[in-house]
């Protein structure tokens, strides 16, 4: 099958694109590096011609809140028609676990814009929302850091590698639609800061942790279970731990 990845060269695109061809799948890595721009619509439908599958990986560049509604909004227009142009029998979008739990937010506001249009689209459709990654949980880490210390939510958080969130992808992509959402986490729940903890220790950071239920993630506030998946989600094998241990070897 000819497969179309938005997106497709990024983190989760790349990654997801060599396993889609390790499978035996021709893939197109789709990104206006290569020419191919949702928000523009530059290159789109000649990449969707002949293809059988549509996947949207793509992130917003700014994650302002006029700019990340237009770029998701936008995109996803665009997307959906030129999907139904091509015929594409299937189109998978890769989202965020907590992202109806987190309206406060504009970025997660844009991803739900984004999950409605995909939804009400009239194609067959898959939404995989994915916990935070691994990766990221440094990037958490120093969005905190204040007067030498690192501010950090004491709510839960079950994260998983990214390259399991490729897989899980090429797994959603490959089966049958669900017409619906599906949720992929890690194997462990536990407070942000008992994460960013762990991450500071192993890179040799003494900072002092300031952990707190009232610490914003990335500016939005969160209960107990915003960024954990509800029952039934796919849980991947790998603990933190022990990619910590890899990473840092």
């Amino acid at each position: 099958m000819k497969i179309v990845i938005i997106g497709g060269t990024g983190l989760i695109g790349s990654k997801l694109a060599s396993l889609l061809r390790s499978r035996g799948h021709e893939v197109l890595q789709a990104s206006p590096s290569r020419g191919v721009n949702a928000v523009t619509g530059e290159g789109l439908q000649p990449a969707l011609a002949g293809a059988d599958i549509a996947v949207d990986v793509s992130n917003s560049p700014s994650f302002e809140d006029e700019a990340v509604l237009h770029f998701f909004e936008t995109g996803t227009r665009n997307l959906v028609a030129a999907a139904k142009q091509a015929g594409i029998r299937h189109c998978v979008a890769l989202s965020i676990v907590g992202t109806d739990r987190l309206e406060s937010s504009g970025y997660f506001r844009a991803k739900l814009a984004q999950e409605r249009l995909i939804a009400n689209s009239g194609l067959a459709y898959t939404i995989l929302r994915a916990t935070q990654f691994f990766e990221f949980v440094g990037a958490i880490a120093d969005s905190g850091r204040r007067n030498g210390a690192v501010h950090v939510s004491s709510q839960l958080m079950q994260p998983l590698l990214s390259d399991e969130v490729a897989v899980a992808l090429a797994d959603a992509a490959l089966g049958e639609p669900a017409n619906g959402i599906r949720d992929v986490a890690g194997p462990e729940a536990a407070p942000l800061a008992d994460f960013v903890g762990r991450w500071l220790r192993k890179q040799g950071d003494t900072s002092r942790i300031v952990a707190g239920a009232d610490v914003p993630y990335f500016g939005a506030p969160l209960a107990l279970r915003t960024l954990v998946p509800d029952d039934g989600a796919r849980i991947m094998p790998t603990r933190f731990d022990d990619w910590l241990g890899r990473a840092v070897a």
